[in-house]
């Protein structure tokens, strides 16, 4: 503890030790912390190239007057890119393109076709 002597009355008082340069240095760094915009709404795709985004990010940017993102990125030198996603709603009742599906009774069908021509083999006792 640092005491000093100039109090009123001669009462000594406290007075806190000086920090050094380095501990003066972390105490005025506040670790940066990155806090989740949310959704950025942009409308349309010049709105989106328009979009500020600091050097080094990327930001994806959700289009209000269609289903788009952009996926806006700054490199470390200052020169940004865009990438433009389309989304669409995916629902359970529509199977993926290129796939069909068979009924129970047309698989039972072929099942009997195929047991048909593949020859039985004789049980013997032997």
């Amino acid at each position: 503890m640092a005491f000093g002597y100039n109090a009123p009355y001669g009462q000594p008082y406290y007075q806190p030790p000086m920090m050094d340069n380095l501990a003066q240095m972390r105490a005025q760094q506040q670790p940066m912390q990155q806090q989740s915009p949310g959704m950025i709404w942009v409308q349309g795709e010049a709105a989106g190239k328009s979009y500020l985004v600091a050097p080094g990010n990327t930001v994806p940017l959700w289009d209000s007057e269609r289903q788009t993102i952009y996926l806006k990125s700054v490199d470390a030198s200052g020169i940004p890119t865009m990438r433009i996603l389309d989304y669409t709603e995916r629902t359970r009742s529509m199977p993926p393109p290129g796939v069909e599906y068979v009924t129970r009774a047309e698989y039972d069908a072929l099942a009997k076709k195929v047991e048909a021509l593949t020859p039985k083999e004789e049980v013997s006792n032997g």
